[in-house]
């Protein structure tokens, strides 16, 4: 149940809004909806005692026409305030209709004709993963919603389908019609024939149960989607666009974030082959994190004292999903915390760390992705994504030069690619108002002040208007969040320190699709001025957009300040993935991080007071 305005909307509104925009009279039966989304704006307002109900906004498609509909619930009650039409080829793609789209690959005439080519006529066996077609769209379909499939084959319906790609064929789908309007065949390349079970028969042999107990339950607390945990109060959120999402982030009664969540995620593939390189997806823009999240299993997923909460989403028929155990809660060890070892008392003080970690898991298509939020006793927040599933693979004939990617089975290569991650926070150190300062470090270059050539000073540049930042380990470049209102005893503003360890660079020509689809991408942190208008860095509707039309590179034209305001950060984390053999048949997790930790925002260590474990909890010999 929802008892907060923040809080999800659940089955019941998201039912209640949808019969109000088809008793609105301008759909039909056939309508498909992608989403229903909180107006978090309008939640505010409600807090703020502006405002009632819950708003939320709808996007549906109907015959040729698509609209996003506002739906204000109040009460029981539901009514559309608001339509506004919207261009149909760009709201993104459901899972229902990707599924209506394979089929309609494996019905088709054309379709069939380039299988039996290759050998394969039992279609049943044949997957089509329907991508979007960004940036390549044919001239001759540009007023179509259409998309391209990548095509694979099964031996037996348990088969692992990702290990034999189909090279070569390329079905074109009109997702209104779901018409498969041609088949793009590149010459006949044999699939492999070596199979890829993701479980091997022989089990490795010596391993011992691994249990985590707490015989006194958790030391969190949870009243409804609100969570207390050793100084921490925050709200847990879910979004059809982004999945998991923080709200209102405190540390010992203290602001840190308004809102944190992974906002966008751009896949781009850097090989030029027939079934590669069309391939640079807005994952949530044009699928969406919350349809593709995972009903995580205790001892699997999770493992611990966990709380759970389940994910509700409009899904493409227009009734309400509900997805069990979506979040994931828990406490984690986290090793040292704090220790010293005074040798000349013979004094030992140490602290053990530990962690709060709320999770969630999105499988798209072949590729898996979680997304670890951790806080800690000293005020530290970091994100850490993980990045699993399988390799999305070409098929070559036996014996090619590989020059873009990795041979990983035989017949097989998995192409080189990136993975980038455009997260947003809503900064709110010590309140409402920040400024930005990029900080960096140097010799003294003065040589009276540097004698014996040793001292490093740390340069402050304040970012007075919105703009875009890359970062650069060398010089230890980093980021400061200060408070515009309230300073330390130092007399410094408090502030939290942003780190962005792992990021990457775009290789794409100035001109290509790649470079031009998603500029966000060309820096490592964006800033802006918070506008309820401007949710999403890559843009509202990725899906069929002209390239780079829209999001923060946009925005930040306008050169408003960012000094003393209500500021959002877009930090961009990044890999580069050249694949290796080991990460076939399924890629053993690889990891990436972001850290906001405090920087003056206290005057002394604030994690002094956490217990002290010698009192029972330390074994000697």
């Amino acid at each position: 149940m929802r008892s907060h305005p923040l809080d999800p909307p659940n089955a019941t509104e998201i039912a209640l809004a949808v019969a109000a925009a088809r008793a609105d009279g301008r759909l039909g039966a056939r309508t498909r909806f992608w989403g229903a989304t909180l107006d978090e704006a309008h939640a505010r307002r409600v807090v703020a005692g502006q405002a009632t109900g819950t708003r939320l906004g709808l996007v549906a498609l109907h015959a040729e026409a698509a609209w996003e509909v506002d739906v204000l619930v109040d009460g029981g009650e539901a009514s559309c305030v608001d339509w506004r039409p919207i261009d149909p080829r760009r709201p993104g793609i459901t899972s229902d209709e990707a599924r209506a789209a394979a089929q309609a690959c494996r019905a088709s005439p054309l379709f069939r004709a380039a299988l039996a080519k290759r050998g394969i006529h039992d279609v049943s066996l044949v997957m089509v993963d329907a991508e979007s077609m960004g940036g390549f769209e044919p001239e001759k379909y540009k007023d179509r919603r259409v998309t391209w499939g990548t095509v694979w084959h099964r031996t037996t319906e348990d088969d692992n389908g990702y290990a034999r790609p189909v090279q070569g064929v390329i079905p074109i789908i009109d997702m209104h019609t779901m018409e498969v309007l041609e088949v793009e065949d590149h010459g006949v390349v044999p699939v492999s024939d070596e199979a890829a079970p993701l479980k091997n028969k022989e089990q490795r042999p010596g391993l011992k149960p691994l249990d985590v107990v707490q015989p006194d339950g958790p030391s969190f607390t949870v009243d409804g989607w609100r969570v207390s945990w050793q100084g921490w109060t925050f709200r847990v959120g879910f979004t059809h666009r982004e999945g998991l999402v923080l709200y209102d982030l405190e540390f010992l009664g203290r602001s840190v974030l308004k809102r944190a969540a992974c906002n966008e995620m751009y896949v781009p593939y850097l090989d030029p082959n027939s079934t590669q390189y069309r391939k640079n997806f807005f994952d949530w823009g044009e699928y969406g994190a919350g349809p593709l999240t995972n009903s995580l299993a205790l001892g699997c997923d999770c493992l611990g004292v966990i709380h759970y909460f389940d994910g509700t989403y409009l899904g493409g028929a227009g009734e309400p999903q509900t997805i069990r155990q979506a979040v994931c809660m828990h406490e984690e060890d986290a090793s040292i915390l704090w220790k010293h070892n005074d040798l000349r008392r013979g004094v030992n003080a140490v602290r053990r760390s530990r962690r709060l970690i709320i999770s969630n898991f999105q499988t798209v298509a072949n590729y898996d992705y979680g997304f670890y939020w951790s806080l800690f006793q000293d005020g530290r927040v970091e994100l850490e994504v993980k990045l699993t599933g399988i390799l999305s693979a070409s098929g070559i004939t036996e014996g090619e030069q590989v020059r873009y990617g990795r041979v990983v089975a035989p017949r097989v290569q998995t192409p080189i690619h990136q993975h980038y991650f455009g997260i947003r926070l809503d900064m709110a150190v010590d309140g409402p108002r920040s400024r930005l300062v990029e900080e960096h470090a140097e010799p003294e270059p003065d040589p009276a002040l540097n004698p014996y050539g040793n001292a490093v000073r740390y340069v402050r540049t304040p970012l007075a208007t919105e703009t875009g930042r890359r970062t650069d380990p060398t010089v230890a470049r980093h980021w400061r969040v200060e408070s515009a209102t309230a300073t330390n005893r130092y007399g410094e503003p408090t502030a939290y320190r942003l780190r962005i360890p792992d990021t990457t660079r775009s290789f794409g020509d100035p001109g290509s699709v790649m470079a031009r689809r998603a500029p966000f991408i060309h820096q490592h942190l964006w800033a802006t001025p918070y506008d309820e208008a401007e949710r999403f860095i890559g843009g509202q509707y990725p899906n069929h957009a002209e390239p780079g039309e829209d999001g923060v590179h946009v925005w930040q034209r306008q050169e408003r300040s960012i000094d003393g305001v209500p500021l959002v950060l877009w930090p961009v984390l990044g890999t580069h993935h050249l694949p290796r053999p080991e990460q076939w048949p399924v890629m053993p997790v690889e990891t990436i991080h972001l850290v906001l930790e405090p920087d003056g925002f206290f005057d002394r260590n604030p994690a002094m007071d956490v217990p002290d474990p010698s009192t029972g909890h330390c074994h000697a010999g």
